[in-house]
């Protein structure tokens, strides 16, 4: 017989192993030439997004504007650290899935400040809404999917270790 004890460890342990699947670092799957290119492709468009959204963000280091929080000036700074981090990982395809993870997670962020702090729409009459971070995160989602490819740092790392 179940009790509340038993199912809620028993919901306690499946969302656990839920969890360890999804972040478990998955061995390297083989792909075909143009698989290849299209992840290095990918992963090269997301880090020149993420280096300029970086640099986009240097100026809060000199200068702050007088409405902005401190909080605010605080994070920008810290995403003006990490994001080029994350770009730098996965241009060489260094620990790719955990990267792309982090810059999935600085997307999701993106998105709701744009839609929910700023109220700014899907798509605005002067440019791009949350659109545009919705297909970043698409394509970080790709990457926590697939991994790196062959020509990664990650595939020569699974190499050795065989």
């Amino acid at each position: 017989m179940l009790d509340s004890t038993n199912v809620s460890s028993l919901a306690a342990r499946t969302i656990e192993h839920r969890f360890a699947i999804i972040i478990k670092e998955m061995p390297m799957q083989h792909y075909s030439k143009f698989q290849n290119t299209a992840l290095l492709t990918l992963r090269l468009i997301i880090a020149v997004i993420f280096l300029y959204a970086a640099y986009a963000k240097l100026g809060f280091w000199s200068d702050v504007d007088q409405g902005v929080s401190l909080l605010m000036t605080n994070l920008v700074k810290f995403l003006s650290i990490v994001e080029p981090l994350g770009a730098a990982a996965i241009t060489v395809g260094f620990l790719t899935r955990w990267a792309a993870t982090g810059l999935a997670i600085i997307m999701v962020g993106a998105i709701y400040f744009t839609q929910f702090v700023y109220h700014i729409g899907f798509v605005t009459e002067r440019g791009a809404g949350w659109n545009f971070p919705l297909m970043v995160l698409a394509g970080c989602f790709i990457l926590m999917t697939f991994g790196a490819g062959r020509w990664s740092v990650d595939a020569r790392r699974g190499k050795r270790s065989k």
